[in-house]
């Protein structure tokens, strides 16, 4: 049973409680389970309210079943299942007893909409309430009656940012934005909930959605044709904008809100549905949810063989470097509630490090994420030296400083001279030898590769690095680390680039080749964009910084081979000092007006355009050999580590499912023969199908056989 139910004092508690689960999911099994209480007192005067609860921790119901919505093929079959839950959602918005969700917990998806069915809903202080419909980051709709019910309690606009954005929101904002009706603490919740069904007493028992209190302008979009007509073409463009018109669940989210704003429940929901079965069967919502799946198994990633290892608590970490990287992760340790010791060579270097770390602070209070009071007494945490002082007692020591060897090597020799036995040593190195730096070190089982991504408020990737040398101790201490810091960890073997930096710089680099051959620097940026990469290689390139670019690619070199040997064009530019937006020129000008920066264009000596799919094939397969090549040497175990990689760490497209998942889609043999005969031409190895690639077409297999 996955739901308990009872009655005390007439009043019925329904208890979700999914059996062998740490949480609650509505699949169809449990749906049927909730429809046949709800039918036993669907007539019952003489109850006083029904409560709806969870007695997971820190958890109420955490959406619909996602595996049976990605086994379904057939729009007739996504309908059918939409209309089975629309069907039991109604029932319970229609009980003339007062019914009441109580959330303590997540409350995402069918269970967010359940939660709406309710005449009412609760929810407490937890920090872990989290309330929200994250149906479009899956691709598809919400099916359940959420398009239906939000407008109605929430307004238009409300409705339209909880569902187009599928970020969920936590207890306060909901009651501030009226999506929950009561906060209480969780302390002496139960007699607080009573409380509320005394008060509900004087309430009507007919389900009422109520007057959104909009004024102002806001009335008028509201509540006017024209003024939603407004909300709804804003809407759109905003959009259009982030998504690139790549992911069509958020406008189709749009377009069934427009359609059922004013017409009944019944038509509203049909369209509901129809719109969820459409969008649940395409290619695009597939590899959403294979990409949702991904993430949640790295999130709970865990080094095999290792279970009985207790991890090390990290309460006190030294960061050596205060450049941008450095007062980014003091800025990251501090907000999870570890207290940090900024080392750097003068004060001035230290007051940037600061300052970063605060700077990103101050963001979150402008989006109203914090409030000043918190910043101060998280800033509070991050305390600045010259020296090792306040290093003897770190669980960890994170090294930031510049991308050279011997700069790192003499910093570890000094920090392993002023901390404890159980400290563990971790560089935030892009691409050099973690292995070669622990030889500096009396104890190499202390020290692993902890490489960040800029910005790291911001980038989900944490690459875990290891060598031979590593133990077993050390990489589970820092795996679970990661995840408190709330990123997304792989775990990567020590080898030149290791896995993002190494497939990453082979597209770019593959890019200026094709510039130097002739192409144009724009037009190779808006071929990869127009694939779904965030930004083109060279946008990317001006980012980065052509000299960390042009370094890491020196670096490759010297392990990989003369594949990665630095194309000309990026030589060239980077002796004009053209170093990208920390210069104010790279490949763009960037200022006032971004453009792009003829001074480089004119290095190009010829005029010779590839074809859009010749130029995309030769940045987007290199890539694929690449990863193919690394899963031949074992740098990573599987090609979901690949996928997640490039996702979360380049912002590889989400929609094509990965690199690999991508590669698959094309088939192998096709990428092979392909591979050949670009091989065929340049005849430099490069394109040289890797023997995995071979392997793969030889057995019939794909890189992800699932």
């Amino acid at each position: 049973m996955a739901i308990l139910y009872k009655e005390e004092n007439n009043v019925a508690t329904i208890t979700f409680d999914q059996p062998d689960s740490k949480v609650n999911i509505l699949n169809t099994s449990t749906l049927l389970e909730f429809e046949k209480i709800l039918d036993q007192f669907k007539n019952q005067s003489s109850l006083k309210a029904v409560i709806i609860q969870s007695a997971k921790k820190d958890i109420f119901i955490a959406g619909a079943d996602i595996k049976e919505i990605e086994n379904i093929t057939e729009v007739a079959d996504g309908k059918v299942k939409s209309q089975a839950g629309q069907r039991i959602m109604d029932k319970l918005e229609d009980l003339l007893t007062p019914t009441i969700a109580v959330i303590d917990g997540v409350a995402l998806g069918g269970g967010c909409e359940l939660a709406l069915a309710c005449q009412y809903r609760i929810a407490t202080f937890n920090d872990k309430v989290r309330i929200g419909v994250p149906e479009v980051n899956l691709g598809f709709v919400p099916g359940f009656g959420g398009t239906y019910r939000l407008p109605r309690l929430l307004g238009l606009q409300g409705a339209l940012k909880l569902i187009l954005s599928g970020t969920p929101v936590d207890s306060k904002t909901a009651l501030k934005m009226g999506l929950v009706n009561r906060l209480y603490p969780q302390q002496g919740l139960s007699d607080r909930v009573r409380e509320f069904i005394d008060e509900t007493r004087q309430f009507s028992r007919k389900r009422k959605y109520p007057a959104i209190a909009a004024k102002g302008f806001n009335a008028f979009l509201e509540n006017t044709g024209i003024g939603r007509s407004i909300v709804f073409n804003k809407s759109k463009e905003t959009v259009l904008k982030s998504t690139k018109g790549f992911y069509p669940a958020p406008l189709r989210a749009i377009e069934v809100l427009q359609k059922t704003l004013s017409v009944s429940r019944q038509v509203a929901l049909d369209i509901e549905s129809t719109t969820f079965a459409e969008l649940a069967i395409t290619p695009i919502s597939k590899n959403l949810v294979k990409v949702f799946y991904l993430a949640e198994k790295f999130k709970k990633l865990s080094v095999p063989t290792a279970e009985n290892i207790v991890p090390m608590r990290v309460a006190k970490a030294g960061v050596i470097g205060a450049g941008i990287m450095g007062g980014g992760i003091a800025q990251l340790l501090s907000n999870r509630g570890v207290w940090v010791r900024l080392k750097d060579v003068n004060y001035d270097a230290i007051a940037k490090g600061l300052k970063a770390a605060y700077d990103v602070y101050m963001q979150s209070v402008k989006r109203r994420r914090m409030k000043p009071s918190a910043v101060a007494a998280n800033m509070a945490m991050i305390s600045g030296a010259l020296d090792y002082s306040g290093f003897a007692d770190a669980d960890i020591v994170i090294e930031a400083v510049v991308e050279n060897m011997d700069v790192k090597k003499k910093v570890f020799v000094e920090t392993s001279q002023n901390i404890s036995s159980k400290t563990i040593l971790a560089s935030n190195t892009s691409s050099l030898s973690v292995t070669e730096m622990g030889k500096v070190l009396k104890d190499p089982s202390k020290m692993i590769g902890f490489h960040f991504f800029n910005p790291v408020h911001r980038m989900p990737l944490l690459e875990i690095i290891t060598t031979e040398k590593t133990s077993q101790e050390t990489l589970v201490s820092t795996l679970e680390f990661a995840k408190r810091l709330g990123k997304t960890p792989i775990i990567v073997k020590d080898a030149p680039g290791f896995l993002v930096n190494r497939i990453l710089l082979a597209y770019i680099n593959e890019a200026g080749r094709l510039l130097q051959e002739g192409d144009r620097i724009e037009r190779l940026d808006k071929i990869a964009t127009d694939f779904g990469m965030p930004m083109g290689p060279f946008t990317l390139s001006d980012e980065v910084g052509l000299d960390v670019g042009v370094k890491v690619l020196h670096i490759l070199e010297a392990g990989l081979g003369s594949r990665f040997k630095s194309c000309s064009i990026f030589d060239e530019v980077f002796t004009l000092k053209l170093l990208g937006k920390k210069s104010g020129k790279g490949f763009y000008i960037h200022g006032h007006k971004r453009g792009v920066n003829s001074q480089v264009q004119a290095l190009v000596k010829h005029n010779n355009q590839t074809s859009d799919e010749e130029a995309l094939k030769r940045m987007i397969y290199i890539m694929i050999n690449e990863a193919a090549r690394i899963l031949e040497e074992k740098v990573v175990d599987e090609a979901d580590t690949v996928d997640i990689g490039m996702i979360m760490g380049t912002g590889f497209p989400p929609f094509r499912g990965g690199l690999l998942r991508y590669a698959d889609s094309l088939g192998i043999d096709k990428i092979v023969k392909d591979l050949e005969w670009l091989e065929s031409r340049f005849k430099d190895g490069r394109f040289k199908p890797a023997d995995h690639l071979f392997n793969l077409k030889k057995n019939g297999l794909k890189f992800l056989e699932r």
